[in-house]
């Protein structure tokens, strides 16, 4: 009889768990500083802008995408915003609306280049990447947009029961994403596209349409952080957001999302969005220069990818390597030692 495993070993989020608990614990205790109310709140806040903009990473990552344009289009859409306030006299809530129309544009034109223009999402999103950061050297003749307007303060920094409203903002969008993968059609066809897209389009899924959805609402998740961002340096500027996109990415692959698509968990992208931005913060906090950390963050990348790409070799071999100690097969394996084939849908978390 298989042995039932406990609850918490279920959950498809308890990898990220541990592994945040041990980078978490690491820092502390190579600084002091680290477990400082001042610093743990600049860690939360810091982690909410790469957070919001995973949401939308993760969603084209699961439909077999990427996404490499986040950080330009977020230097273009705080410098839309700072223009349109400081320059243009407008008010916050309309320039607000603005630019959250524009981010739907720039994530549109990112998913019908790669879907129905089948252009790779990685060649069109690198285009992408350039073409959005130099736009954003347009305004202001390249230069920053500093003081843009004191009321966008409360945007970032305001609280709402003593808590740091972007912490609501993360909290409610997550809970969106989860409830639209797990519970909505469309969300399903996101995870069976990445899974096999032949499949899925013989299905009856439009995988054109699909696809395109999935960069619309990573388009907006960057505008809403491109808001967050001008609001909290209270300025827009073509050099924000750099490294931003990869970052995102990856916070969705060290959350457990595979970049063959069809298999992550939103939640795990958020564990892994944290993860990341501890990474960096104890790396501030010891003087580590830039160029250790930017070598680090693209190591824990590699690592993670690497994991994933090796996942199912790794589980036969500890499957195998158990059957040995207790004297029986693994209960997950056929006869022949392989994995049985299960839809991508089933591997929702």
């Amino acid at each position: 009889m298989r042995p039932r495993r406990s609850f918490l070993s279920r959950l498809p989020v308890m990898g990220p768990i541990i592994s945040l608990i041990i980078v978490s614990t690491a820092v502390a205790l190579s600084t002091d500083r680290f477990i400082g109310l001042d610093n743990l709140n600049n860690v939360a806040l810091q982690a909410s802008i790469v957070a919001i903009v995973a949401v939308g990473s993760t969603l084209v990552i699961l439909t077999g995408g990427i996404d490499l344009s986040p950080g330009a289009a977020m230097a273009l859409l705080t410098m839309i915003m700072a223009s349109l306030i400081k320059f243009e006299g407008m008010s916050v809530p309309s320039a607000i609306a603005v630019v959250l129309v524009m981010s739907i544009l720039l994530g549109a034109v990112n998913g019908f280049l790669s879907s129905y223009g089948r252009i790779p999402s990685f060649i069109v999103t690198l285009a992408t990447l350039s073409i959005y950061r130099g736009i954003a050297f347009l305004f202001n003749d390249g230069s920053p947009i500093f003081s843009v307007s004191d009321s966008l303060e409360p945007w970032f920094y305001g609280k709402l029961f003593g808590i740091a409203l972007p912490f609501f903002y993360v909290l409610i969008l997550y809970l969106i994403a989860w409830g639209f993968l797990k519970y909505t059609p469309n969300g399903r066809k996101i995870y069976a596209i990445g899974g096999n897209a032949s499949a899925a389009r013989l299905s009856g899924i439009n995988v054109n349409q699909t696809r395109l959805m999935a960069f619309v609402i990573a388009g907006l998740m960057v505008g809403i952080a491109s808001i967050l961002m001008t609001a909290r340096l209270n300025s827009g500027s073509p050099n924000y957001g750099v490294g931003t996109e990869l970052q995102a990415i990856g916070a969705a692959v060290v959350g457990g999302a595979s970049l063959a698509g069809g298999y992550g968990h939103i939640f795990g992208t958020v564990i892994g969005a944290a993860i990341i931005v501890v990474v960096q913060n104890g790396l501030n906090l010891n003087a580590v220069p830039t160029s250790w950390q930017n070598i680090t963050l693209g190591v824990i990348i590699l690592l993670a990818v690497f994991i994933d790409m090796w996942r199912a070799d790794f589980g036969r071999l500890i499957g195998k390597t158990w059957s040995r100690v207790v004297g029986r097969a693994p209960a997950s394996a056929d006869p022949d030692g392989e994995e049985p084939d299960v839809d991508p849908a089933q591997r929702r978390g």
